[in-house]
């Protein structure tokens, strides 16, 4: 089973915006410092998800759990600009989900180093100094998997779940034909 963990999704207001008064009228949920960071950040609690709003009017949303929660920030975000007046309306001129970060479990340690020569060096890196895991970027998916060797799989850069199922499932069953 994939469980998400994380949606992020992207849009434009299609506007140029002036972040600083933008976070002077709204500083209980905008943070913004230009000094740091180019973009204003939006929170509309201490769990919800993080929209970063830019002068071109451009924004991402990350942190949400499903693409509902996405959409749901989203209109909230989006009511709050109109109803403040920095939109004429409670519309954007497109707004899209990017990637979804699941995560699974193979349900036994792997020995990451056969893995990497297994499933082929060509489709796999694996440097334990570097980072302890393996990465693996199936030809069939658009898709990354991270493989750690307690058998947790980290799906990311895939639009939909069903591709992120989809590639867990074939990851799976390679692991099967490899090591039966």
């Amino acid at each position: 089973m994939v469980e998400v963990v994380n949606v992020v999704a992207s849009g434009s207001l299609g506007v140029e915006l002036d972040l600083e008064a933008i976070a002077g009228d709204l500083d209980s949920i905008v943070d913004y410092d230009p000094d740091k960071y180019p973009g204003a950040y939006f929170r509309f609690g201490d769990s919800a998800p993080l929209i970063t709003l830019y002068r071109t009017g451009k924004y991402i949303i990350t942190g949400a759990s499903s693409e509902k929660e996405a959409r749901t920030v989203r209109e909230e975000f989006l009511n709050i600009l109109s109803g403040r007046k920095i939109l004429p309306s409670a519309e954007d001129d497109w707004f899209q989900l990017q990637n979804y970060v699941c995560m699974s479990e193979v349900g036994e340690n792997l020995n990451l180093s056969a893995l990497a020569i297994g499933l082929g060096l060509e489709v796999t890196e694996y440097e334990p100094e570097q980072f302890p895991g393996l990465v693996y970027r199936p030809a069939e998916h658009d898709c990354v998997l991270l493989v750690f060797g307690s058998g947790k799989v980290i799906i990311t850069g895939a639009t939909s779940i069903q591709d992120t199922e989809e590639a867990f499932n074939t990851f799976q069953k390679r692991i099967v034909d490899l090591f039966p």
